[in-house]
């Protein structure tokens, strides 16, 4: 069994085995515990760990590097935790970014069909490797089917502003994915 300290700076390297384990099977009970404390409204559990995920890892992990083994990291996760997420309780849909929801430069007519074609069979094959289901219905609706964000957030059932910040957590997710096929395909080469 790993130590504390361990477990944070296997965080730290984005040990993606030890990620999904702790966050996902470790601190579920916790995690939820904290939803149901904060939230008056129902919160989706891999959104929730997805959102905390993304504001350890801000600035090279910089929150998760202020783990001094003061405590237990499970108690260190509650505390942390418990304060973002009172602070963001009302206001839980992040949406300071001004980007536009669909990427204006993959619709641009610059970009001849035959690698607008290769592309969206990539994205496709990618969004298979996709674990977290929404994420990719998201990105296959706005930006393969070029769905109107509205439709797209009224079959979720959810506002404009909750699936910008989907959007951007999903993005992030096909891009670690991409990255990952990368990586898979670097080692069967050499």
């Amino acid at each position: 069994m790993m130590t504390d300290q361990e477990i944070v700076d296997k965080l730290i390297e984005r040990d993606n085995v030890v990620t999904d384990e702790f966050f996902f099977t470790r601190c579920r009970p916790l995690f939820i515990s904290i939803i149901r404390q904060i939230f008056s409204y129902p919160v989706d559990f891999d959104e929730f760990v997805n959102e905390f995920y993304l504001y350890l890892m801000e600035n090279d992990a910089y929150r998760l590097r202020q783990f001094e083994g003061r405590s237990s990291i499970y108690q260190w996760m509650k505390v942390v935790a418990i304060r973002y997420f009172i602070a963001k309780r009302d206001k839980m849909i992040e949406n300071v970014s001004k980007d536009a929801l669909l990427d204006c430069a993959a619709r641009t007519e610059t970009v001849d069909s035959e690698r607008r074609t290769s592309a969206i069979m990539d994205i496709r094959s990618l969004l298979t490797h996709m674990t977290n289901r929404r994420y990719a219905y998201v990105i296959k609706r706005l930006l393969l089917d070029d769905a109107e964000p509205k439709i797209v957030a009224d079959e979720l059932r959810i506002n404009v502003d909750n699936l910008y910040n989907i959007k951007k957590r999903a993005v992030a997710a096909l891009t670690e994915v991409a990255l990952n096929e990368v990586e898979k395909y670097e080692k069967a080469r050499g």
